[in-house]
């Protein structure tokens, strides 16, 4: 007896080739773009660090109006646009000799980046609802994982050739890419039947909805982990730990397969927003446990024992990152008041920004600076934004004053 195939929603198929694309572009420019900005483009690595912080800060800005847009003129429109425009600046970074011109540029890639990240959560926001939404971003994560990883292999020839053509074809490959995700991204308002290009109703403005902000500063701290993976982990274990450098790219294979296989089943912790809390939470209990083993594998002076300490970290990590993420993927969307999904996932695309453009500053400075008393602090804040969104979750709703 054959089982009946699932089939997919329409917007689900189209959202996922587009991701197909634009995350394999991100993976190549994830491996080539500090070596293509410091050699082709003759930039100074301290220049390139203070123009890619600048266009984080722009980034923050351009998700939450990417919300009002999308409020405005529709998810789909804003997506098109902000693909255009990103794929755009890539194709201008081959142009770029000068810091003005290189600061211009990657304020327009980073924040057409982040109007895209807007507009896509919004889109789901607007086409699905109950528990299957947060299923379906889970899906999206995955394939945006795994096609990372693909883009990252790409990118591996281009680094093994090493040649300023090498590392111009794979940019614009990356913007070529960038380009191909409009095609199913086209084809949105023929197969919605939700309006990809309606406007939104007008619903109370997310900036005076005091639940909705606090959760979404909780979840801003929460995301630090993401960057204390790819920042504050390779720092420490070519600096403070007996592993061997080639450690640092094995563990982030073991996050990238965790994170594949796991994150679509751990949505069957959530079905609301009190078990979404309760998610952040247990999340927020494994980014603590991964502290201390990170920490703990500074000791060692064996390699065997600090690359063992490391996986139990990693693995720690990637189940909280999993988890956390669950969670906090359901209370952005079931906290949002519907007549304004666009404008509530623009401050949760936004909040999320802002964690992630201080995070390098907190990580370094925190575990990587102090050891293992930076560790616990940061483990601690884990910790504490957890129980925050905990106690927030459970918390009745509050109904809105009558206007």
């Amino acid at each position: 007896m054959h089982r009946k195939r699932a089939v997919r929603h329409p917007i689900e198929t189209a959202l996922t080739w587009a991701t197909v694309a634009a995350s394999t572009a991100k993976g190549v420019m994830f491996s080539v773009s500090a070596l293509f900005f410091t050699t082709v483009a003759g930039l100074s690595p301290a220049t390139v660090g203070v123009g890619l912080t600048v266009a984080g800060a722009g980034g923050v800005v351009t998700a939450f109006a990417a919300g009002r847009l999308c409020d405005r003129f529709g998810p789909r429109r804003v997506l098109l646009l902000a693909s255009t425009a990103q794929g755009g600046a890539l194709a201008a970074y081959c142009l770029t000799r000068d810091t003005a011109t290189f600061v211009l540029v990657a304020c327009v890639a980073v924040g057409a980046e982040s109007m895209q990240r807007t507009a896509h959560v919004a889109l789901l926001a607007r086409a699905f609802t109950g528990p299957g939404r947060v299923g379906v971003r889970a899906r999206l994560r995955v394939v945006d994982n795994v096609s990372i990883a693909v883009g990252s292999g790409f990118a591996a020839v281009a680094l093994a050739v090493g040649s300023r053509s090498a590392y111009v074809v794979a940019v614009l490959s990356a913007a070529v890419l960038l380009l191909v995700a409009l095609v199913p991204l086209r084809a949105l308002p023929a197969c919605s039947g939700v309006g990809g290009d309606r406007p939104e109703g007008a619903g109370r403005s997310p900036l005076g909805d005091r639940r909705y902000l606090t959760a979404t500063a909780l979840h801003a701290l929460v995301s630090m982990q993401f960057l204390l993976l790819t920042v504050g982990m390779p720092l420490w274990v070519t600096s403070h730990t007996a592993a061997p450098d080639v450690t640092v790219a094995l563990l982030l294979l073991l996050n990238t397969g965790l994170v594949t296989f796991f994150q679509v089943r751990a949505t069957r912790l959530v079905d609301d927003v009190p078990s979404a809390g309760r998610a952040v939470f247990r999340g927020t209990v494994m980014l603590l446990a991964a502290c201390l083993c990170y920490a703990a594998a500074g000791y060692p002076r064996g390699a065997g024992l600090a690359v063992a300490l490391l996986v139990a970290a990693v693995v720690a990590h990637s189940v909280g990152e999993i988890v956390s993420e669950t969670g906090g993927w359901e209370l952005a969307f079931a906290l949002a008041d519907p007549a304004g999904s666009g404008a509530y996932q623009g401050v949760s695309q936004a909040g999320v920004a802002i964690g992630r453009a201080v995070a390098p500053v907190v990580v370094t400075s925190t575990a990587v600076g102090l050891g293992l008393p930076g560790w616990i602090l940061l483990g601690g804040v884990f910790l504490a934004a957890g129980a925050g969104t905990r106690a927030l979750s459970a918390a009745p709703s509050v109904p809105e004053p009558a206007r």
